[in-house]
């Protein structure tokens, strides 16, 4: 299969960064130019898009984690810095409404003791939710209370 069908086969399955799809294409070829070539084509021909890669990371990781760990995932995707920073504004103001459902999902009562409490605390850090919004979202803060 040539390097231009592989590439082309791996966008069919989701958008690629141009950094990623260098990877994986480098698998199969050392030459470096080659790969290059291939992935300018597709760009010119817009089959390979930064903004549509970012939007579908976004897309699909928006319900269920924090702006912090997408924002972790954009970078080693090898998102622009411009872009992942342009990126994080809209992606907070939707944190505690994420943070909230995903707690509901996973716990669902305010914990009574310290260790429910930590317990609750490390998941939802784990999901990239800021202290902050934790703590508002453990404590029972509703919607109408986010900044």
């Amino acid at each position: 299969m040539s390097l231009p069908a592989r590439g082309l086969k791996l966008l069919a399955l989701r958008e690629h960064t141009r950094l990623e799809l260098g990877r994986k294409l480098a698998r199969y070829t050392e030459d470096e130019a080659e790969i290059a070539r291939v992935l300018d084509d597709f760009e010119r021909r817009g089959w390979l898009s930064e903004a549509r890669a970012l939007a579908q990371v976004v897309s699909a990781r928006r319900g269920r984690f924090g702006a912090q760990r997408i924002r972790r995932e954009l970078q080693q995707k090898g998102h622009a810095p411009e872009a992942v920073t342009a990126a994080l504004p809209d992606l907070r103001a939707g944190d505690h409404k994420a943070a909230r459902t995903v707690w509901q999902k996973r716990f669902g009562t305010v914990p009574v003791t310290r260790e429910e409490r930590a317990k609750q605390v490390r998941f939802l850090q784990g999901r990239g939710f800021e202290l902050s919004t934790i703590f508002r979202v453990i404590g029972g803060a509703d919607d109408a209370d986010e900044p």
